[in-house]
């Protein structure tokens, strides 16, 4: 099990044999420099945060997606990313937190002399592995917004940075993380104790960087210019992936505040009950007749009193990850069936917690529930949609698709049972679930993501499966990108015109480049 072990750094001061004036000014408590593995740390620590936050001020990727809704206030679950500067808190957290840390560390591991005792691979590995994050954090940014500053960012003299064009960053991204790979060393360490996703092992950052390679060449698998760059990218990573849930790039947090899980804070330290999941998505791992009452106050909302009402003995199965991603407080009158029944609320609406079920506790109550950026489960799907395209692969669409659901319904605690059984239903199998590959690997790569509400988002603009509902009260078509940060307008507003132009207009519905369907 990985742990988040911090960096404390105690600065011994060196003293001399004369004292003199001068050496009272220094402060002997406070270090003179940070070394570059704690800004590592530190950019890991914060890049995870971000990815996995479920704060409505800083990443609302699972209410776009109808995996969760809200209670109290319903704005960012009907669509509105405005009011409380999402765009903002994203694009800080990734560019100030994440990448000028990572640029600062690099510089300091750079600058460093290595001691006689040190291996000049394990350096290399150390820059390897920064650039790895480099990569996935930029990726990250370009799916967020399309075009953005890149090679004039984090350039501390330069408060205007022009913005890249989002097709020219993926392709260097791509050459990049093939630079990373051919870096890394799996015969030396890195990071160590440092590093609080794999501990320093190289092997698993080497698979973690072809499982992102796989990524970026399948985003970019409908440009047509980029076919040829698709195709080599994604072929040549194939066959060195992740090949378990032990692979998963992911963070273990602590029992104690500031180093717990951000969703533990947000749903349980909070002291507020403000999200339960969707009828979207239980309603997809628990098919069931039921009949839902709408607006039968013809007040124009859909209020408690309009939530839907279960037909006794219309279970029809229950998908076995329901019980880790869903609480069992719902007394359902479902006399008919032996089975749980899971209520969800309706998107947008104002939905009353105690009426609905509710995140499981595993997912809310735990403080040390590791942090993922990348799975096993997600790869499989990956793969299954580059055999599903034609390119050449280990394993078949239907064997890939297999191993994802498998791995999901294991990761989540489930058995090999259950997994079997749930694969043999006609819904599930892949021989018989409805729809094209696009569909099938759309809705259950969905429900795979049910916790890791960026990657579903990013899954749904290219594969348009499942199809959302609009919300209860919409303030505009579910968002394929979200708006730049205010402070670009008035502080970068020549780069931000420019860029706002490039794209087609800097509104939610403008599509990254890579969405092309």
């Amino acid at each position: 099990m990985k742990k988040i072990l911090y960096l404390f750094i105690t600065i011994i001061g060196i003293t001399s044999c004369s004292d003199n004036l001068e050496s009272l000014n220094e402060n002997k408590k406070d270090p003179l420099s940070v070394p570059g593995e704690a800004l590592f740390t530190s950019a890991q620590k914060s890049l995870v945060d971000q990815i996995v936050s479920t704060n409505v001020n800083r990443n609302i990727f699972r209410l776009i997606m109808q995996q969760w809704t809200q209670t109290t206030y319903t704005d960012e679950s009907n669509y509105d990313i405005v009011t409380r500067s999402i765009p903002q808190s994203h694009w800080d957290a990734l560019y100030k937190d994440v990448l000028k840390d990572l640029q600062e560390s690099a510089k300091v591991i750079n600058e460093t002399p290595l001691l006689a005792t040190d291996d000049i691979e394990v350096k290399t590995n150390k820059l390897a592995i920064i650039e790895i994050l480099n990569v996935y954090t930029f990726s990250v940014l370009v799916d967020t917004f399309g075009d953005v500053p890149y090679s004039e960012a984090l350039d501390i003299d330069n408060l205007l940075p022009e913005y890249d064009d989002d097709t020219v960053i993926y392709r260097d991204l791509i050459a990049r993380i093939n630079t990373a790979i051919a870096d890394l060393d799996t015969s030396f360490g890195s990071f160590g104790i440092q590093d609080n996703m794999y501990g320093g092992d190289v092997s698993n950052w080497l698979k973690f960087a072809n499982s992102l390679k796989l990524k970026l060449g399948i985003a970019i698998s409908d440009v047509t210019s980029e076919a040829a760059l698709a195709q080599t990218t994604i072929e040549s990573a194939a066959d060195n992936v992740f090949e378990s849930n032990e692979d998963n790039a992911a963070m273990t947090y602590l029992s104690a505040t500031p180093n717990t899980n951000p969703v533990y804070v947000d749903l349980t330290l909070s002291g507020r009950d403000d999200f339960v999941p969707t009828s979207t998505i239980i309603d997809q791992m628990q098919p069931r007749a039921y009949e839902r009452l709408v607006d039968t106050n013809e007040d124009g909302t859909i209020d408690d009193k309009d939530a839907k009402t279960v037909v006794p003995g219309s279970v029809t199965y229950t998908d076995p990850r329901a019980k880790f991603y869903f609480d069992d407080n719902i007394d359902a009158d479902d006399s008919n069936s032996s089975q749980t029944v899971y209520l969800g609320g309706t998107p947008g609406a104002s939905n009353s917690y105690s009426n609905f079920t509710h995140i499981s506790e595993k997912i809310s109550k735990d403080p040390t529930l590791e942090g993922v950026i990348m799975d096993y489960s997600e790869v499989k799907f990956l793969l299954a949609e580059a055999a599903a395209r034609g390119y050449v692969v280990p394993g078949t669409v239907e064997t890939n698709y297999n191993d994802a659901i498998e791995a999901s319904i294991i990761y989540w605690g489930g058995t090999m049972d259950e997994a079997a059984d749930h694969l043999a239903r006609t819904e599930v199998a892949y021989a018989t679930a409805s729809g094209d590959w696009k569909e099938k690997i759309g809705t259950q790569k969905w429900i795979a993501l049910y916790n890791r509400g960026f990657a579903s988002w990013n899954s749904w603009k290219r594969l348009d499966h499942p199809v959302l509902a609009p919300p209860a009260s919409f303030k505009s078509e579910t968002p394929v990108r979200l708006t730049y940060p205010i402070v670009e307008q008035t502080l970068n507003g020549s780069s931000y015109g420019a860029a706002s132009a490039a794209i087609g207009g800097d509104v939610v519905t403008t599509k990254v480049f890579w969405d092309v369907n």
